[in-house]
């Protein structure tokens, strides 16, 4: 039998409707919305068999400091004939020489380690629906003019600008923050997302204000399907299941370059903007 050949191209806005069939043949939430917005804070590659769509990855650069490499899918009619591989080799040139970061199903975790990435941790993935529950009293919403102290707060847990991204969740979503003698101490994202909403990311000082950034959401959205990609070392997981929200599945977290961070952050991140986006 001929086999082909599988040409790589620019991801573009023409190609969204087939990215979208493809995560759906993955089994993933994504709406077109979401892949727009990925899209927009990415760059991106195609793999392409006489004009249909038969792969994707993403790129996303967060300045030069690190970016992640998400949306990779392989149709699962072209799978075993090194695609994975190309796509991710489009995605290094892409990145340059940015330091790595992304999560791994179990599918692709074979390849990864190939590659060079390292295990850094484990991703939760929650989800449900959580009844009328009481608004915490430590959270208020943020304000327009919070944006720049969000976004800093974000650099110092994550440990990369991620500038671009904090100003587009702003555009389709909302913040809430907790504050300390006058100053935002942490703060919580949520928008539309998949079959819902997502709650994420989640910067806090500690456990018991991430709660209460998460319940200030929950709180806002009874009866409202919602999403967390939280993590195992972040300790939120047990306490989100107690909520309704079931741990479902989720990922390895990886990074190339090995990640230490520092002890002393003022501030952690206790839940994902999505797997994608860290």
């Amino acid at each position: 039998m001929q086999t082909r050949q599988i040409d790589l191209a620019t991801f573009g806005p023409e190609h969204l409707g087939a990215a979208i069939d493809l995560s759906r043949q993955a089994g993933w939430p994504h709406r077109s919305e979401d892949w727009q917005m990925a899209l927009a804070l990415s760059e991106g590659v195609v793999a392409v068999e006489a004009g249909r769509v038969v792969g994707t990855v993403l790129m996303t650069p967060y300045k030069t400091e690190c970016a992640t490499i998400n949306m990779v899918i392989v149709d699962e009619t072209m799978r075993g004939r090194g695609l994975g591989r190309r796509l991710m080799d489009a995605a290094f040139q892409m990145a340059a020489d940015r330091p790595l970061r992304l999560v791994a199903t179990a599918e692709g975790l074979p390849l990864y380690k190939k590659l060079g990435f390292c295990e850094i941790g484990t991703v939760l993935q929650h989800q449900g629906v959580v009844g009328e529950i009481a608004a915490p009293t430590q959270t208020e919403d943020a304000t327009v003019g919070d944006l720049h102290a969000l976004t800093e707060l974000d650099r110092v847990a994550f440990g990369a600008d991620r500038e671009g991204l904090m100003a587009y969740l702003a555009k389709v979503g909302e913040f809430a923050v907790t504050r300390r003698d006058g100053r935002i101490s942490g703060f919580a994202a949520l928008r539309s997302f998949g079959r819902g909403d997502v709650i994420g990311p989640v910067v806090a000082a500690d456990l018991t204000d991430a709660k209460a950034l998460v319940r200030h959401f929950i709180a806002k959205r009874p009866s409202r399907f919602l999403r967390i990609d939280t993590t195992d070392d972040s300790n939120l997981s047990p306490w989100l299941a107690e909520q309704g929200l079931a741990h479902v599945g989720g990922g390895i977290a990886m990074a190339k370059p090995q990640i230490h961070r520092a002890a002393d952050r003022v501030a952690a991140t206790f839940a994902l903007a999505n797997q994608a986006l860290g």
